[in-house]
């Protein structure tokens, strides 16, 4: 194992190893890159003859005085790579915010700074057609985020790479996160090589393992089509809204390297809708593609139109295999409540998962497998004075050994009808490093007919053509279209003056009811400068309330505000929401209420008998869904049936109870009637049936007794007959009987079978010396009946 980590330890060093030719830094500038620092690095390693995926993650500090500690990194290729390796080093930035890093393992990275301290770079050792093509960001880190309990709230992500024979792979999805390592609600979309499938999870989880580096795992076990699998990944936290992801499996034909980012989802109270998409999003995508009997890159750009309620339409121009592909379409989208989003565009399918309103993670469905991101284009109007100031720019995500990266600084000076762009730029690829080059181009954007969209002519080096799509006046991408392996091109305003910071953070109102929402302010000490100023933000407890990751200060303005929206809570909270600019945090503080009990409304009706003789009555019961307000709630009743059934035109639950009975009066019917009970309170009816049946007919007597015959000699018998006046009930009718004299005898009772009308019985005698006579008595359900049997000598 030792001889393995020392093995991995120095691929790493030789992969950012680098001359960095032409890089004069004097350190003037070295205080723009100064506190704790996550990063990423997607890449490709190879030779003239094979290639394969490389990718890192990690973070250290930066103590604005040219010196790196605490660092520690993970990197992932085929082969396995290093888990958690510590690492110092030391930097220096250029008067034109180009800098150079060099790694205590002999590491260097070539890197460019952007507005708010964070950085662009690239990996810059290739040469002689061997090495390693890549490129990242450094971002800014909040450190007391490095737990497992402040990764808390609904959470978007998106990942792509290869597997170890260079077959490509994306995933996109969501989750939300308890605080305590379970992640719930997991839904997602896997394109495996080629193959769309859903993500089916079984489980999913995560902790923070480090709180001093802020180094975490995650583990999501999915199936899809209908095969198990799992993903393990290794993750540095930037903040508690944002985490760098890794995979951490070996690299195998079952599990890619998949490299990208889990970012806080901005969810409405009432869920994502078709509404969550309403206006124009810059979309970028970067896939692999065939080319002949070969394959390369294949990277595009546009601008996707969408009208709120499912329709949209897409300018796209794109870039491989040597081809230029432009087109217009239009086309449909679905968005469920969790973010998921289908969209059909020209005969093709996409997945999208929304981050907030305008933003997704996006893939395209097909064997490309198309992989990027959707951000909301600035409301206004782009010409080429929007695209003016200083930006940092890069080639972003390579999928192929070919690419040409590139890290740099460059101006534009925003003239119309024809702008200009300089800058300085250092250059990657498998031929060899090219530090300091310089960089011309000229560049005309339009509003119309597709808003932001522009083209670039390249004037330096081997020249060419690009298409531009604004953003916002502080980011634009490119697709270049003459590279034979195009990637896309990120450009994002460069760091500001330090004189230029952030002066103050306001919220109005400082209190609101959970479910509300405030508006916050963000104040400069000076005006924001071409571009405009990106001011970073964030909220202590996304639960409870969010903000969006950023709001941009217009060139030339001094403050801009944005939206804190709120959920509900039980308890008041106080949330801390905070803003970074030009080295300067600011906070203030939130509570969140909770919303008053909503007045009652009527719960529930229930009627106890629900079925009662006519005549009779039954209880009713009406319950409210609280307690009754002051002065007591008066509940509205009705009957579909006063005929059959009656009730007070109202009830009163007093004051502080939740419930109050009633009675339900009937009347006789001559048949079963079904009877409606309708109770109405705080704009709730609830009703409950009521069934009154006939009363039960009275039951028989006895009508007759006879005798027969009616006279018989001592020692003959006699046939009595009852009659009852109706059919016995079930069961039978009892009739007990009697003999006045002992000279005939009878049973001491008879019985009338159910649903009969009469019995028989028999009345014996005994031998007498004189006639006598006998009275024979049947009784039953009080009444009785007689009859005189004669015994004869």
């Amino acid at each position: 194992m030792r001889k393995l980590n020392v093995r991995l330890v120095l691929c790493f060093a030789l992969l950012f190893a680098s001359t960095v030719q032409g890089q004069t830094n004097t350190g003037m500038n070295n205080a723009e890159l100064n506190g704790d620092y996550a990063f990423t690095f997607s890449g490709i390693s190879g030779n003239g003859t094979v290639s394969s995926v490389f990718g890192a993650v990690g973070r250290f500090t930066a103590d604005g005085a040219g010196n790196v500690t605490n660092g520690e990194l993970d990197t992932n290729g085929v082969g396995g790579g290093a888990v958690a390796q510590t690492f110092t080093g030391t930097y220096s930035i250029g008067a034109d915010n180009r800098g150079v890093m060099t790694l205590s393992n002999g590491a260097k990275l070539a890197f460019a700074m952007m507005a708010g301290g964070n950085a662009q770079f690239i990996e810059f050792d290739a040469s002689g057609g061997a090495g390693t093509i890549g490129s990242g960001t450094m971002e800014k880190a909040d450190t007391t985020a490095y737990s497992t309990a402040r990764i808390t709230g609904d959470y978007a992500f998106g990942a792509a790479g290869f597997d170890n024979v260079n077959n490509r792979a994306a995933i996109a999805g969501r989750f939300t996160s308890n605080g305590t390592g379970a992640l719930t609600n997991p839904v997602g979309d896997v394109n495996a090589y080629g193959t769309d499938y859903s993500m089916n999870f079984t489980a999913a989880n995560y902790t923070v393992s480090n709180t001093t580096t802020g180094r975490g795992t995650m583990h999501l076990a999915f199936t899809f089509g209908g095969t198990p699998d799992t993903l393990n990944f290794v993750f540095y936290v930037v903040n508690s809204g944002k985490l760098f992801v890794m995979e951490s499996d070996m690299v195998t034909t079952a599990t890619p390297l998949l490299n990208g980012v889990v970012v806080q989802q901005q969810s409405p109270a009432a869920g994502f809708s078709n509404a969550s998409l309403n206006g124009n999003m810059v979309i970028y995508l970067t896939g692999r593609t065939t080319c002949g009997s070969g394959s390369g890159p294949k990277a595009g750009a546009g601008l996707l139109t969408t009208n709120g309620s499912g329709a949209l339409s897409l300018t796209y121009d794109e870039h491989y295999c040597t081809a230029i592909n432009s087109f217009t379409a239009a086309g449909t989208y679905s968005v469920a409540s969790n973010g998921r989003t289908s969209i059909t565009i020209g005969g093709f399918s996409l997945v999208a998962y929304l981050v907030d309103l305008n933003q997704i993670f996006l893939f395209v469905s097909d064997a490309n497998v198309l992989f990027g991101f959707g951000e909301p284009q600035a409301a206004g109007s782009f010409t080429n004075n929007a695209l003016k100031g200083t930006y940092a720019g890069r080639a972003t995500n390579p999928v192929d050994f070919g690419v040409v990266v590139f890290s740099g600084e460059f101006s534009a000076d925003g003239v119309g009808p024809t702008g200009n762009v300089t800058g300085t730029e250092d250059i990657g690829a498998s031929s060899g490093p090219n530090s300091g080059a310089a960089f011309n181009a000229t560049y005309s954007i339009s509003p119309s007919p597709t808003n932001g969209r522009g083209t670039m002519t390249v004037t330096s080096g081997a020249g060419g053509n690009a298409v531009v799509y604004m953003i916002s006046p502080s980011k634009f991408v490119a697709v270049p279209l003459n590279d034979p392996n195009p990637a896309i091109w990120d450009f994002e305003l460069s760091s500001v003056p330090a004189s230029l910071s952030l002066s103050s953070l306001s919220l109005n109102p400082t209190s609101v009811t959970g479910g509300n929402s405030s508006t916050g302010t963000v104040t400069l000490s000076g005006p924001a400068p071409t571009g405009g100023a990106q001011v970073a933000l964030s909220s202590s407890n996304t639960t409870a309330a969010r903000v969006p990751a950023s709001v941009t200060v217009a060139a030339g303005a001094t403050s801009a505000s944005f939206t804190v929206s709120t959920s509900a809570v039980a308890a008041s909270t106080t949330v801390t929401i905070s803003a970074a600019y030009g080295g300067a945090t600011r906070s203030a503080s939130l509570t969140v209420t909770p919303a008053p009990p909503p007045s009652p409304t009527l719960s529930s009706l229930t009627l106890n008998p629900t079925s009662v003789s006519g005549g009779n009555s039954s209880t009713g019961t009406v319950t409210l869904s609280g307690a009754a307000p002051s002065g007591g709630a008066q509940v509205a009743l009705s009957s579909s049936n006063t005929a059959a059934a009656r009730v007070p035109s109202s009830v009163t639950v007093a004051a502080g109870a939740t419930s109050a009975t009633f009675t339900v009066g009937t009347s006789a019917v001559g048949a079963s009637t079904t009877v409606t009970i309708s109770a109405a309170y705080g704009g709730a009816t609830r009703s409950v049936s009521l069934t009154v049946t006939p009363a039960p007919p009275p039951p028989p007597t006895v009508s007759s007794l006879t005798l027969n015959p009616e006279n018989v000699f001592g020692g003959q018998s006699s046939t009595g007959t009852v009659t009852l006046t109706g059919p016995a009930p079930a069961g039978g009718a009892q009739v007990f009987l009697s003999s006045s004299n002992g000279a005939a005898t009878v049973p001491s009772s008879v019985i009338v079978p159910a649903g009969a009308t009469s019995a028989t019985f028999t009345v014996n005698t005994s031998f007498v010396l004189i006639s006598t006579s006998a009275t024979i008595s049947a009784s039953y359900n009080g009444t009785t009946r007689t009859a005189t049997l004669g015994v004869l000598l």
